[in-house]
Formats: C-alpha cells, sequence, structure tokens
C-alpha cells in the first residue's frame, strides 16, 4: 500500500469572481507577461487564462453600447398562438350564450 503522503490529491473546484477572471484577461490582452507567467502568477491553469482573453475580446464592443440598442425580448409565438386560441373559444363560448339568453349579438 502506497505512502498517504504520497497520493496526489484534487484541489478543490474553484469559483472565480467577474472581477478577478476581468484582471487577468486584461492583463493577458496588455501581453506584458506570457499565458505561463501568468497562469503562475494568478495560480489559474493556462487554458482558463486564454479562455477569459477570448471570451473578453469577443464581448468587447457591448463595453460601448451604452444601451441605445434596446434588446427585444425573445418572442414565444408557439405561447401567442395558444392565446389567441383560447380566446377565440371563449368569444365564441360568450356569444352563444348571449344569443341563448335573447341578447344582441356584440358582433356587428
Amino acid at each position: 500500500m502506497p505512502d498517504m503522503e504520497l497520493i496526489m490529491t484534487r484541489r478543490p473546484r474553484r469559483n472565480h469572481s467577474p472581477v478577478f477572471k476581468a484582471k487577468v484577461a486584461l492583463a493577458a490582452v496588455k501581453e506584458e507577461l506570457t499565458i505561463t507567467e501568468l497562469a503562475q502568477k494568478f495560480d489559474v491553469h493556462p487554458n482558463q487564462i486564454t479562455q477569459w482573453k477570448s471570451l473578453m475580446l469577443d464581448n468587447v464592443a457591448d463595453v460601448f453600447n451604452n444601451g441605445n440598442t434596446p434588446k427585444e425580448p425573445a418572442i414565444d409565438v408557439k405561447a401567442l398562438h395558444a392565446k389567441i386560441g383560447e380566446l377565440t373559444l371563449e368569444n365564441d363560448f360568450l356569444e352563444s350564450a348571449l344569443s341563448k339568453a335573447g341578447w344582441p349579438s356584440a358582433r356587428k
């Protein structure tokens, strides 16, 4: 049985804050240090730094958006069609109920 000291243990999963990710990605964009040096400095895997750098560069245009172009909400067409069908059935039911009661129809 191997010594307990020789068994490698995994480091627990870490969740980095967005501020930390931005700091590391910005340092990678500046290219003052290599990715390997940054990985040692920030104690993060080099692949993770490359991923954060790419994400930052892909979304940099959003910083200057200033909200001038509002994002339109996603339209759920199926839900709208279902609601239209529901309201149509309700109107038809009410119209037939009114006509059976002797009331004039609201439709002209």
